[in-house]
This record gives C-alpha cells, sequence and structure tokens, in this order.
C-alpha cells in the first residue's frame, strides 16, 4: 500500500470520529463542560438581609441538597435578575439564596426521576423549607408546573456560560434511586435565660429540645416527618411571640 493510499485512510479515519463526537449527547446525569465560563458577578456574593434575616453566598462546590422547590413566572418575565439578565420565564432557570451567579445545577424531581441543568441567575426563593426557585420553563421540564411545589434534589455543577446553560436531562429509564430521609425541623428562637426556653419547650413537650450556643440557649422543635406538620409547628412558636420561627430540614 503506497504512503499517500495511507495517509488517506488515516485522514477519511480521523474525520469519522471527528463527527461521531460532535453529535453526541452527554449521558444522564452529565452535562457539557463549560469552556467559556462567565464571571461571577462579585456583587452577588456580598451578605445580604432579607425580612430580618441574614444570607452569606459563597462558593459550595460539594453542594448536594434536598427540599422542596417551587416556581415563578409571568410576574417576574422580562425583568432583570440578580445577575443583570432578563428573566426568561420560558428559559431553564432558578434563583438560589447563596450559591454563586451565573452557576449550574442539576435538579432532580424526587418523585418521577426528571431532570435538568439549569441556569442560576437570580436570588430566592425567600420562603421556609424552599431551597430552589425555578422559572416555568424548568418548572415545566421537571414536571412539577401544575403542582406548584414538589420535592427535588439540587447538586451545584460549577461556574455557567457566558450565555445560556440549561437543559433538559433525558429521564431515567429505571426507577429514580430512594431519596435519603429528611425530617424537618423548627428553629423557634434563642434566648439569653435558659429558664425562657425551657418554659417554651414545655407547650410542644416531647418534640423540643434546648441546647447550649456559647451565651445562648436554642429551642429546636423536631423532628417533624412532613413539611405541613412542622409548618404548624412553626406557626404555633410564633402565636407564642418567636416571630423569627424558621423551618429547616436535616437528615
Amino acid at each position: 500500500m503506497s504512503r499517500w493510499r495511507l495517509l488517506a485512510i488515516l485522514l477519511v479515519a480521523l474525520a469519522a470520529s471527528g463527527c461521531a463526537s460532535v453529535g453526541e449527547r452527554p449521558p444522564p446525569g452529565a452535562y457539557a463542560p463549560v469552556t467559556d465560563p462567565a464571571p461571577i458577578v462579585s456583587g452577588t456574593m456580598r451578605p445580604y438581609q432579607i425580612r430580618g434575616r441574614w444570607y452569606r453566598p459563597e462558593e459550595q462546590p460539594g453542594y448536594d441538597e434536598v427540599g422542596l422547590a417551587s416556581w415563578y413566572g409571568d410576574a417576574f418575565h422580562g425583568r432583570p435578575t440578580a445577575t443583570g439578565e432578563r428573566f426568561d420565564m420560558h428559559g431553564l432557570t432558578a434563583a438560589h439564596k447563596t450559591l454563586p451567579l451565573p452557576g449550574l445545577v442539576e435538579v432532580t424531581n424526587l418523585e418521577t426521576g426528571q431532570r435538568a441543568v439549569l441556569r442560576v441567575n437570580d436570588r430566592g426563593p425567600f420562603v421556609d423549607g424552599r431551597i430552589i426557585d425555578l422559572s416555568r420553563g424548568a418548572a415545566e421540564t421537571l414536571g412539577l408546573l401544575n403542582r406548584g411545589v414538589g420535592r427535588v434534589r439540587v447538586r451545584y455543577l460549577g461556574r455557567a456560560p457566558r450565555l445560556g446553560g440549561g437543559q433538559p436531562l433525558r429521564r431515567a429509564d429505571a426507577a429514580p434511586p430512594p431519596a435519603p430521609r429528611t425530617s424537618y425541623w423548627v428553629s423557634a428562637g434563642a434566648f439569653l435565660d435558659r429558664d425562657n426556653a425551657d418554659r417554651l419547650a414545655r407547650d410542644f413537650s416531647g418534640a423540643a429540645r434546648v441546647a447550649r450556643d456559647g451565651e445562648l440557649f436554642r429551642l429546636t422543635l423536631g423532628p417533624y416527618a412532613d413539611a405541613n406538620a412542622a409548618e404548624r409547628a412553626r406557626q404555633a412558636a410564633v402565636e407564642r411571640g418567636v416571630s423569627d420561627a424558621r423551618l429547616f430540614t436535616a437528615p
């Protein structure tokens, strides 16, 4: 075989391998690497306060959390997000309270296994018990549009590209793995006087515990098996004068 014929065969083989890789879709759970990442919007990494509560954005490379997702749409369509981008309710985007902006997250609907990679470009949701706010398009992709609120897993993937960045992932062929068991708790205030904490704890019988934290005594209620029971306990604490009682989740 002449060297020119051999060279022609090699060139054809290389071209064929290149064409095969260009159109190849990443497998479920994978995402295309970001080769041109957008710079983190520095102003969005400063601590900020909403309704008397402080939030402290930071790099969280191992962020992987299970909780409740909600969605927002028409009322915010076209308005600027925290990054300065325009909110497109049909796009695959989301809001998070503390992750770097803009970033990418993989969100999984734990009831159906539907997944999507979303571009995080806004702050929120500022509602107890919810860990992410989805655009209308993201909620539709994840099968949460009609429900309003759903249980999801959110995994931080890293920096987002300069433009776009959202993509649906194929629905899992097999049933999704069982979600880690999550309990719901209520932070019911911090007290300088242990007697005050114990007095309120007695109103909740065995569901309350008091723990020392430096000079304070913190009252925690729970665990509760579902968010509704925890929310009832939180409201009961508010009625007893703990205006900043809040719901949180933990394994």
